[in-house]
């Protein structure tokens, strides 16, 4: 499926021609043409330009900016200008600023400076949504809708009246009644019983501790709040413009946000993101983002906003080194993406960002960063044939908002050192290592396409989604402090696992959080050593086998590892999972995409008519490796087969015969 009418990957990025006098716009268009660009994201901050007072509006100036990239053939990737409300309607209306938890309104003079409740601001990004459809909606330069900008980057929840006003609406449509509240919440507790809806506020700053499921439902609130705000722009777009694409970035694994609910309110999923180039292991972040945004709707995504260099929010903005730009933007193709664009255009002179990295840096056309544009924008064009291609895994790691937020809640937790990216990346960081493809999926989807599953967390586990993993039948793993809570973050009967004791055949007698600094040593049946940190269990076991268990301390002797069947269970949080993991694979049958030495990333875009092995070398010397099929490297024409070296910092992307063909 292709995101837009454009042909071939998209290029470009965020171009801001309010920064700049207008002789300048004609030089940014020839230089576009020069680099390749074909798309350009234009309007994300510019309310207060486009409606400097109430009700009047200014499009000459974007009229003008369109007309220029359309002459020059570059497509527009056109934002509804809501990202940021303009200061006449913050100091019309200074209620609709939003409110932390201590009661502090904060001040105009940033971004995301809103309430996300607040009817005034809601009425006026529609308003303004509507404008700018109805002026441009038929415009040829028009490829997608870009609403607002990075959701809950700096605005996710706001305290004031009107979110306590809109939470209490939410409250009740998911309860019906205060006492169906009051069950939910086991209001009992800390005499916290409630007679009305109206007793009830956000979870401002209070004396103690605040009722853990009030805090899970605030999550949700907020993440539902977010995207009422998406879905009411959205509408507007759909009614003028109902054949346009819609989309709004979206900020790589984000723990406020339940994308899953998001990615299937929009027409195609879209992000932004930064691995930093200081991480020697960014590299593995950054794919398992990937990896999602790819799952999300199962299908292309792209990537709206990346760094050509450095950024300029770190406290120690490290800038890309050669050859960086370049493999980054190839790591987005190799995980799904039809294109790659970047923040920003044209270096800005002024601003929180100026110094953050362009595609036409401060300097011009003599720099390197120039140059490293020139060779991408070439370099997309002969890799046109990717656009629609997909990936195909037969591994997926569970993803879960609702458990996550129950599991990272800020207090009253057995500990607060489990937290769910550490624990995801531990399994995914090996297998990524290995070249296998991996999907991402929620809890309760059927997940009958793949042959490992693995959930390195389900703290809260609902009895559909237990239901769904009794369905799998292929090899199961489940990690640490799963099953432990329902949707109302209330402690299942009898304890964990709760839904999934009869699955793993055990239960768990006491959880045993290791102390800062403590490790806890776990031997296998083979006599391999290993080591837990963080966390440990007390289980009982109700028919599970031991794999493994612990060879020191209190729990010396004690199961650590076990599988029911085919379905393992991992009742610590392993310092290395390479000897569960190689088991359920051979288990399992899931090979490889390709045979891939350390720092070489490997993955696989299959089309119609051919399959495309991308060969990622993150490392910063020569890597050589045998490929088991020959191809044509489609960014050196050559045709390579047998024994190869990839270079530091390079990549080949081979065209070979399709999987069925092999």
């Amino acid at each position: 499926m292709r995101l837009t009418r454009v042909p071939g990957l998209l290029f470009g990025g965020d171009y801001n021609p309010e920064h700049w006098p207008e002789e300048v716009w004609a030089e940014d268009a020839k230089l576009m043409v020069e680099a390749g660009v074909n798309m350009a994201t234009v309007a994300v901050f510019s309310w207060s330009r486009l409606e400097p007072r109430p009700g009047e509006y200014d499009f000459g100036w974007l009229d003008r900016v369109l007309e220029l990239l359309h002459e020059h053939g570059i497509a527009v990737d056109l934002a509804t200008a809501t990202a940021t409300p303009p200061p006449w309607l913050v100091r019309e209306h200074p209620e609709l600023l939003p409110v932390d938890a201590n009661g502090t309104r904060l001040e105009f003079g940033s971004r995301q400076g809103y309430c996300p409740s607040s009817p005034i601001f809601r009425a006026a990004t529609v308003r303004l949504a509507r404008a700018m459809a109805e002026r441009y909606g038929a415009h040829p330069a028009l490829a997608m809708w870009h609403i607002s900008n990075e959701y809950a980057d700096h605005t996710l929840e706001c305290f004031c009246d009107e979110s306590a006003r809109h939470f209490r609406r939410w409250l009740t449509d998911r309860y019906a009644s205060v006492a169906g509240l009051n069950d939910a919440w086991g209001t009992s507790c800390w005499g916290q019983h409630y007679t009305d809806f109206e007793q009830i506020n956000p979870p401002r700053k209070a004396p103690g501790p605040i009722n853990p499921a009030q805090l899970l439902d605030w999550r949700r609130f907020c993440s539902d709040a977010l995207l009422e705000c998406f879905e009411a722009e959205k509408a507007v777009l759909r009614e003028v413009t109902p054949d346009v694409p819609v989309t709004t970035n979206f900020m790589s694994v984000l723990p406020g946000l339940d994308y899953w609910k998001w990615a299937a309110a929009e027409d195609f999923v879209s992000d932004d993101a930064y691995p930093d180039p200081a991480d020697p292991t960014s590299q593995v972040n950054i794919a398992l983002s990937y990896d999602l945004m790819r799952s999300l709707k199962r299908r292309p995504w792209l990537l709206l906003e990346q760094a050509p260099s450095a950024v300029s929010w770190r406290e120690v903005n490290v800038p890309k080194p050669p050859g960086r730009m370049r493999l980054d933007s190839l790591q987005a193709l190799a995980h799904g993406a039809d294109g790659v664009m970047f923040f920003q255009w044209r270096q800005a002179r002024y601003g929180p960002e100026k110094f953050h990295s362009a595609l036409l840096p401060h300097g011009g056309v003599r720099t390197r960063g120039w140059q490293d544009t020139l060779r991408l924008g070439g370099e997309l064009e002969k890799l046109a044939e990717l656009a629609g291609t997909h990936s195909r895994a037969d591994v997926a790691l569970l993803l879960d908002w609702d458990s996550w937020w129950g599991l990272e809640a800020p207090e009253s937790m057995p500990s607060k050192r489990l937290e769910l990216l550490r624990l995801m990346r531990s399994w995914y960081a090996p297998l990524h290592a290995l070249g296998i493809t991996v999907d991402l999926a929620p809890a309760g989807r059927d997940l009958s396409a793949y042959r490992l599953v693995i959930a390195p967390n389900l703290y809260l586990c609902t009895d559909e989604q237990a239901d769904r993993l009794r369905e799998f039948t292929g090899e199961l793993i489940v990690g640490p402090f799963s099953g432990v809570v329902d949707p109302a973050d209330r402690v299942h009967p009898g304890g964990a696992p709760g839904p999934l004791r009869e699955l793993l055949g055990l239960s768990v007698d006491e959880f045993w959080p290791l102390a800062d600094g403590a490790v806890q040593g776990v031997r296998y049946a083979d006599g391999t050593a290993g080591t837990a940190t963080r966390w440990a269990e007390w289980l009982r076991l109700e028919g599970a086998e031991t794999i493994a268990d612990y060879t020191d301390g209190d729990l010396a002797g004690q199961p650590a590892i076990t599988r029911h069947g085919r379905v393992g269970y991992v009742g610590c949080a392993l310092e290395d999972v390479t000897p569960v993991l190689t088991d359920a694979l051979t288990r399992a049958g899931v090979r490889p995409v390709a045979d891939v030495p350390p720092a070489v990333e490997a993955c696989l875009r299959v089309g119609p008519d051919a399959a495309y092995l991308f060969l990622l070398n993150h490392g910063t010397t020569t890597a050589a490796l045998t490929l088991r099929a020959p191809g044509t490297d489609l960014l050196t024409g050559r045709d390579l087969a047998g024994s190869i070296e990839i270079g530091p910092r390079d990549a080949v992307v081979l065209r070979t015969a399709h999987e069925g063909e092999k």
